[in-house]
């Protein structure tokens, strides 16, 4: 009966159709295995032709490794002493390592290749910037290293000419100057335009997206907190926002003095009030841009700002003549531009007749814009890393 009801049920019933299956499936592990295999010597000849390690010597570090790059570090906490990380990327393996225990000679340099982020925007971050440039020369001329670049958190008037000699085009040693602001030194071959970011040294956070912050009406039409310094366009604005009562629609917090240290509590302000406007107000300061246009960008808040060039030696470089924000207006940046906070009171009026669908398009636009430019950033930085370490090894 037993033979009966399986010859019933499968008529091409065959007694070895198990082994066959086993086999099968066998050998697809074994195929897979395989592919792994492969991918993974192709990954590791990949890998192994660059290898880069970050030294993440002031705070837009993070702004590089955490938000452009989206990499890790352990241990999480920010006070930490050593924090690391590693990823890989196109055909170069990273390494990063930040925090106060990073010092010249007390950690294995563990690469060829080096990436020091320093702060450059004052005398005394110059002089413990040129420290690390030594360290870097004598590791350079002892051959325990090939090639070194430089990320830079410039000076906000661009009087960035102590860099200069360390350049290898001026008989220095450094490849590659990735610098903060209108630079006029940014040629595109080694000296390249890096974004300001946000504010890391307050510990901003990377921000996911959520539905909510697409998609939620929000209780205000702008924003501006910060310093009114005397004598700035900043006194123009607010006198401007108080005129028609264009304050009551605005979350608006102005203080004389700049503040270095924010409060939880003040810091918490500052993150509703870009997550409750739909526009962000960039008024000039001692540059035109500022950690607040990112910072806008990361909750889809549309960065309002005034596009004039700030006194000092920014812009007008060899590649750019539209400064100021060069970087942001070649990447396409969907913001806001005005000339004079005059132009305010009339832009309001038309954001008050948008409807909330508009809002969300623009939203979504904005935050997907901001997405790219950071994937872009990262892919440009890794491509000019590549291309100048590798073809020199060549060389």
């Amino acid at each position: 009966g037993f033979l009966d009801h399986v010859a019933l049920g499968n008529e091409e019933w065959n007694p070895w159709e198990g082994d066959e299956k086993n086999e099968l499936v066998a050998s697809q592990q074994r195929y897979e295995a395989n592919l792994k295999m492969i991918k993974n010597a192709r990954s590791h000849q990949e890998q192994t032709r660059l290898r880069v390690q970050i030294w993440g010597k002031a705070a837009i570090g993070l702004y590089l490794w955490q938000h452009i790059f989206e990499g890790h570090l352990e241990p999480a906490n920010v006070t930490a002493q050593w924090r690391e990380g590693s990823q890989k990327a196109g055909k170069t393996y990273f390494s990063f390592i930040t925090g106060p225990s990073v010092v010249p000679g007390y950690f294995s340099v563990e690469t060829e290749n080096v990436v020091l982020v320093l702060n450059g925007r004052e005398k005394a971050k110059i002089t413990y910037a040129t420290q690390w440039l030594h360290y870097a020369q004598t590791l350079i001329q002892t051959h325990k290293i090939q090639h070194v670049a430089v990320v830079l958190l410039g000076n906000e008037q661009c009087s960035n000419e102590w860099i200069q000699p360390y350049l290898k085009r001026n008989g220095g040693f450094v490849n590659l100057l990735f610098v903060t602001y209108d630079y006029a030194f940014v040629n595109e071959e080694d000296i390249f335009q890096w974004p300001l970011g946000v504010a890391t040294y307050r510990n901003f956070p990377v921000i996911e997206p959520s539905w909510s912050m697409l998609h939620d009406p929000r209780s205000y039409i702008c924003n501006f907190l910060g310093t009114v310094y005397k004598n700035s366009s900043r006194e123009a604005l607010m006198e401007i926002l108080k005129q028609d009562g264009l304050d009551k629609l605005c979350w608006i917090a102005a203080r004389e003095q700049w503040q270095p240290q924010e409060t939880n509590e003040s810091f918490k302000n500052y993150q509703d009030a870009l997550l409750q406007s739909d526009l962000t107000l960039c008024p000039v300061g001692i540059n035109t841009e500022c950690y607040r246009i990112y910072e806008a960008c990361s909750y889809g808040s549309l960065p309002v700002i005034e596009d004039v060039m700030t006194p000092g030696d920014c812009g007008n470089s060899s590649m750019y003549h539209s400064a100021p924000l060069q970087l942001l207006k070649t990447m396409g940046a969907p913001f806001i531009f005005i000339k004079n906070w005059k132009e305010l009171p009339a832009l309001l009026e038309k954001e008050k007749k948008m409807s909330l669908r508009e809002k969300i398009q623009r939203r979504k636009k904005l935050i997907e814009w901001y997405r790219n430019f950071k994937a872009w950033m990262r892919q440009k930085f890794i491509n000019t890393l590549e291309n100048s370490f590798l073809s020199s090894d060549k060389g």
